[in-house]
């Protein structure tokens, strides 16, 4: 028989869950906080634990650092009603088998709970990773709740527990750069060096000094010895931004870095080691690119150990209006005046548009319109005329949009 423990402080979630798992096959037990938690696993021993983030005493994220001091292996599901990137990548990277939202989909929330399940009775080799020291005011500017944002969040949170070379996948302005920036920033190399590079912003001919470096004499106006990224970021980490761009004689030295863990400088002959993770990012579909044979195939295995694809916003129109508010509240605090808020039909209409730049189009549009707006709150006719004239007005109030009336945007 299977046995499973819920931690939670909230008496209904708990009644509601013996109700719903109520089965002659399985075993519920419940706590009421981490504490009582913990002394439950002592004497229980489950196979499974849901536990909820926010609680009093402990928190749910505490808890799961003491449950895996004792077993790095047992499938710890985490359950939240306040769900931030920070806490969803942290969960992750704790170790925790899956990260849900309240409230719950019965249906999903049954089938993720007999998955884990199963992965307990067969293998139990569901690894911790290690936590790592956060810094409380980082800024990850990565916003959604989402589905598709929170498997993001998931995926950030396993590759920074791990030194795997990633591969970030997503349409031209969707935060692929954050993304590189917050595994970076979550995993065991966050103290040592991080260097974005855009592949398609530097000249062919200038790309492969960029990254390597060249020696003195090495071509016309080589008048003195260079240290690429790669030398640059050894033991840290290279982000290579649209690295479907890259001429195919360049990848071939990248994937020996990959293979070998050795660069040479242009001009050079010496092999030089180097230690670097890298994470890739592009808005190529790269598997067309190779059977057009404008990317190498070896190379796209290399980089494709892990894939995080970034939806488009108009696939995460709910995120939308988080967006706003974050630009809003961010763009202000930079300028270090008051935020404005935003009325109802002017936030719909937002939410209404196609978006084609995604993400960096839509805080581009904020930016503007702050400056544009004269009263505190942003009107349908504050909005660019691109954006007023795509749709008609939707109906509803025009009252303004507050801070009560928006989630914490917490990052």
């Amino acid at each position: 028989m299977d046995r499973l423990l819920l931690i939670d402080d909230e008496d209904d979630v708990r009644y509601s869950f013996k109700r719903i798992f109520e089965s002659p096959h399985l075993d519920l037990e419940t706590a009421a906080s981490g504490e009582e938690g913990l002394e439950v696993i002592q004497t229980f021993q489950p196979n499974l634990v849901l536990m909820d983030v926010r609680m009093g005493g402990i928190t749910g994220l505490e808890t799961l650092r003491r449950i895996r001091q004792d077993d790095a292996k047992l499938p710890v599901i985490m359950m939240t009603a306040f769900g931030t990137t920070q806490t969803a990548i942290e969960a992750m990277k704790l170790g925790a088998y899956d990260y849900l939202l309240k409230p719950f989909d019965v249906p999903k929330l049954k089938e993720t709970v007999a998955e884990a399940l199963k992965a307990a009775r067969e293998m139990r080799q569901v690894v911790a990773c290690e936590p790592l020291l956060e810094s409380e005011d980082y800024d990850l500017g990565i916003v959604g709740r989402s589905q598709p944002m929170q498997e993001v969040f998931k995926m950030i949170g396993q590759l920074a527990g791990s030194d795997a070379t990633a591969l970030i996948t997503g349409e031209s302005g969707t935060g692929k750069e954050l993304v590189a920036r917050a595994i970076y920033h979550n995993s065991q190399r966050n103290d040592k060096t991080y260097l974005p590079i855009n592949c398609a912003a530097i000249p062919e001919n200038l790309l492969e000094s960029e990254l390597f470096g060249h020696e003195k004499g090495a071509f016309t106006g080589a008048t003195s010895q260079r240290i690429g990224k790669f030398e640059q970021c050894d033991r840290g980490t290279l982000f290579l931004d649209e690295i479907g761009d890259m001429t195919l004689a360049t990848q071939a030295k990248i994937l020996r870095v990959l293979q070998n863990g050795t660069i040479e400088r242009v001009g050079g002959e010496q092999s030089i080691k180097v230690d670097v993770r890298i994470i890739a990012a592009t808005n190529k579909l790269l598997d067309k690119a190779v059977a057009d044979r404008e990317f190498r195939e070896d190379l796209f295995y290399r980089l494709n150990v892990v894939q995080v694809r970034l939806p488009p916003l108009r696939e995460r129109r709910e995120d939308i209006p988080l967006l706003v508010d974050y630009f809003l509240q961010t763009i202000a605090r930079a300028e270090g005046r008051k935020a404005k808020s935003i009325l109802e039909d002017a936030q719909e209409r937002l939410v209404q548009q196609a978006w084609p730049g995604n993400v960096r189009e839509l805080e581009n549009v904020i930016r503007r319109t702050i400056v544009m707006a004269k009263g505190d709150a942003i009107r349908i006719d504050d909005l660019p005329v691109e954006i007023r004239s795509e749709a008609s007005p939707p109906v509803g109030s025009s009252r303004a949009l507050g801070q009560e009336d928006l989630p914490q945007v917490n990052c």
